[in-house]
């Protein structure tokens, strides 16, 4: 009886497409939390808003607006920082609620009989077959790119300096990624939508931050994390009738909490038992 829903073919199928999404997701999160991006995801998220409208206006598909959309954001926000003396993430957060206030406009504007609602709150339920194949795509595209790049990639995460240094073309491996992180923000939006997606970019690489430090077993970390999270969602909104997407984030949230209380070395559980002991042998050495 508990795992009725996993007999249903429309839930499978939301298990793989969450599986896949998440997957790709928490990869490309252990790279925004290490280059410190979390401010680009966001702003790629709810970029992607008036993309979407206009793209279904125009008659294409709504992931190619999505994506011209939140690049024209982050590189048009890049091209304003360099030409002002205004902080980055000053020009990012006018840029990108500029673009979600366009998209609400558009979205109030724009007679239809889509239901634009599931841009702001996702559908992974309902994910239709030719959007299935198309993050299919994507995932693989995104994947792979991060599988022949990886060394570049770890290199400039850490050290873009000596990255530089070595002879890496630093400013494409910047385009590169923001390009990765959109095309991840476009596949998150079908599962969370545009307020839960940026928790999926980076929950799951700060949860694995605070567990390991090497970039491989990272990746490996977030990925178990977020599929524990998918399954878990899954199952919670089949009996408890809520939205999928907000219990797979509060899922995460959890995992998240829980490695920052009980991470081996560094969760607060720790180390406060490690100050405990040295406190007392402390005590100990100087009653002897």
């Amino acid at each position: 009886m508990l795992l009725l829903p996993l007999t249903l073919d429309f839930m499978q199928q939301a298990l793989w497409m969450g599986l896949l999404v998440g997957t790709v997701c928490a990869v490309l999160s252990c790279l925004v939390v290490l280059k410190g991006w979390s401010l680009v995801g966001d702003a790629a998220s709810h970029a992607v808003v008036p993309g979407i409208v206009l793209a279904w206006l125009m008659g294409i598909p709504m992931v190619i607006g999505a994506l011209v959309s939140a690049l024209s954001c982050l590189v048009g926000a890049g091209l304003i920082e360099r030409h002002c003396r205004i902080r980055s993430d000053a020009v990012l957060g006018i840029a990108f609620t500029g673009f979600l206030a366009l998209g609400m406009v558009l979205v109030a504007a724009v007679p239809s009989d889509v239901h634009f609602m599931h841009i702001l709150l996702g559908n992974l339920l309902g994910i239709e077959g030719s959007t299935r194949f198309q993050l299919m795509v994507t995932g693989i595209v995104v994947l792979g790119t991060l599988m022949l790049k990886f060394s570049d990639l770890r290199l400039y995460c850490f050290d873009p300096q000596q990255a530089s240094v070595m002879g890496v073309d630093t400013h494409r491996l910047q385009f590169l990624l923001t390009v990765l992180l959109t095309l991840a923000t476009v596949m998150a939006l079908q599962a969370v939508g545009v307020v839960l997606v940026i928790a999926m970019l980076v929950t799951p690489g700060s949860t694995a931050f605070l567990l390991t430090r090497r970039l491989a077993p990272m990746m490996a970390v977030a990925a178990v994390s977020t599929w524990l999270s998918v399954l878990a969602g899954i199952m919670i909104s089949f009996y408890m009738d809520v939205e999928t997407g907000a219990v797979i984030v509060l899922v995460q949230a959890l995992l998240f909490l829980l490695s920052f209380l009980f991470a081996p070395g560094r969760g607060v559980v720790f180390q406060r038992m490690r100050v405990h002991r040295a406190i007392q042998s402390d005590r100990e050495a100087l009653r002897d």
